[in-house]
């Protein structure tokens, strides 16, 4: 494009491009020599871009549910009827087919293909194939019943025996007979409760009798069971002995973080645990006394059947081998008929607090007193507890009843002698319980409240002595010692060594014959 530049010098306007090859003054620029001329030609558009353009200008399918009632919202609906309308015209035509009418069905025909349909498995068919009646069928008047019936009962807890079999619907007759069997083999009553027993139950002769049994079979006992069956119209017992192993298990390990958490992931149940942990509580203190790196032994009574069930019995021995101290070892042993724990040595001991001998409210302490009927103060040797007349009088600890009769003011009276000095004596009863050497338990009855002897009302006179010499009974702690000499503490030496030598964990089976091995357990 000519010009005119400075100082009258004509000069060149040319058009610079960044992009293409050839390089101008090293600035990467490229030069294009001459003038560039734009062109002036119109732009044709085809007919397709030409009604694209049209449409969208248009807007031939708005939102019908935007600005309805507009010239748009109007212009969309003729669009949809018009693709509507499209749509119809483009249909088929439709034309019945011509084909011939099949015959009716003959009664045969249909009872055929009635049990082909699934209406006949809702009428209780099996697979469908059920055929319409016919002129040989006739209606029944009540369902067949089963041939026999086959029950699983459980004894449940303060169930009985003879209870099961009448819920389970054995006649009373048959229910009779099965006591009478059972009772020659087993008391009834001594079959635990959650014990399964096996029941058939036969056709009977009508509907109004009840099922005859024809068969039971029970696990009366861990190393016994029992099976009656109707033999030639009447019930018949079979024992079947089960061998059983009756070596004790034993049970140790460290205990660790706790005593019961360590001993019952050895494997011990929660009842024996306990039973050890009250057991070497009189020796040593749970608290403090119980190191980390101390070892328990728990030897516990223990049954194996050669059918392979299980029974767990009370705890044998307690031991606590301490990493600090002497080693503890206490062994259940009986004495005089009553059980206690005693330790390696021989020695029994045995501590507590005398329970309450009534249930009542104490009306009169122990100490000098003005006596409501005497008229005069004198000392009070007891404690006196108000309760209605004819309530439980229990011995407040066990021991052995030396005087059980009429006792002066003290009327109905008992006396009870617990060892190591120590006495109680209970008064006023109005009927007595015990007698004169007999040996009570701590909370057995002894007798019932009254008002006999020097009394204004009926009240429990409650007195402990020791040495002789009346005590107060609300202050009372107790401890009994006991010790083994001769043959007793020989054999109680030897058991001892007997179950020390057992191994930990469960022993092999040793079973005295393979009776009852084959037999079902329930």
């Amino acid at each position: 494009m000519p010009g005119h530049g400075p100082a009258g010098v004509a000069s060149q306007v040319f058009q610079k491009s960044d992009f293409g090859t050839g390089q101008v003054d090293g600035a990467g620029s490229i030069a294009l020599g001459g003038f560039v001329r734009p062109s002036h030609a119109p732009y044709v558009p085809t007919w397709r871009e030409a009604v694209s353009d049209w449409a969208h200008r248009v807007d031939l399918t708005p939102d019908l549910a935007r600005s309805v009632g507009s010239l748009t919202w109007w212009r969309g609906v003729a669009t949809c009827m018009g693709l509507c309308g499209t749509m119809l015209l483009a249909l088929p035509g439709i034309e019945p087919v011509p084909a011939p009418i099949r015959a009716p069905l003959s009664p045969a025909q249909f009872d055929q293909l009635r049990a082909q349909m699934i209406t006949p498995l809702a009428l209780g068919a099996d697979t469908g194939g059920r055929m319409g009646p016919t002129d040989a069928v006739a209606p029944l008047a009540h369902t067949p019943e089963r041939p026999t019936i086959d029950l699983d009962a459980v004894i449940g807890i303060g169930d009985s025996f003879g209870r099961m079999l009448q819920r389970a619907g054995v006649s009373s007759r048959d229910s009779s007979t099965v006591m009478s069997l059972v009772g020659g083999a087993v008391d009834p009553d001594s079959i635990e409760a959650g014990t399964r027993v096996g029941m058939t139950l036969g056709r009977r002769p009508s509907r109004a009798m009840p099922r005859p049994l024809d068969a039971l079979s029970v696990r009366a006992r861990l190393d016994l069971a029992l099976e009656i069956r109707r033999v030639n119209g009447a019930l018949d017992i079979r024992e079947i002995p089960i061998a059983v192993d009756d070596t004790p298990l034993r049970i140790r390990g460290r205990v660790g973080g706790g005593l019961y958490a360590s001993a019952r992931a050895a494997g011990a149940d929660p009842s024996t645990i306990q039973s050890y942990l009250k057991a070497i509580a009189q020796q040593v203190s749970l608290g403090s006394g119980v190191g980390a790196d101390d070892r328990f032994d728990i030897i516990v009574a223990h049954r194996r059947a050669a059918t392979g069930e299980t029974e767990t019995g009370k705890l044998l021995f307690a031991g606590l081998d301490r990493a600090g101290g002497k080693a503890l070892n206490m062994l259940r042993w009986t004495v005089n008929g009553q059980e206690q724990w005693f330790e390696a040595s021989g020695v029994g001991q045995r501590r507590g607090m005398m329970m309450a001998p009534v249930a009542g409210h104490l009306t009169s302490s122990f100490g000098m007193r003005f006596h409501p009927i005497l008229g005069y103060s004198r000392m009070h040797a007891g404690v006196d507890f108000g309760a209605p007349w004819g309530s439980p009088i229990y011995a407040a600890s066990s021991g052995r009843v030396v005087f059980a009769g009429r006792h002066g003011g003290h009327g109905n009276y008992v006396k009870i002698d617990h060892g190591s000095g120590i006495d109680t004596g209970y008064g006023h009863m109005s009927r007595i319980a015990a007698y004169a050497g007999e040996m009570v338990r701590q909370g057995q009855v002894i007798g019932y409240v009254g008002s006999t002897g020097l009394s204004t009302g009926p009240h429990l006179h409650y007195e402990v002595y020791r040495n002789g010499a009346p005590i107060n009974p609300l202050s009372v702690k107790f401890t009994q010692m006991s010790q083994l000499t001769g043959n007793a503490l020989s054999a109680f030496r030897a058991k001892l060594v007997s179950l020390k030598g057992l191994p930990a964990g469960l022993p092999e089976a040793k079973f005295a014959g393979g009776a009852g091995a084959q037999v079902r357990a329930r």
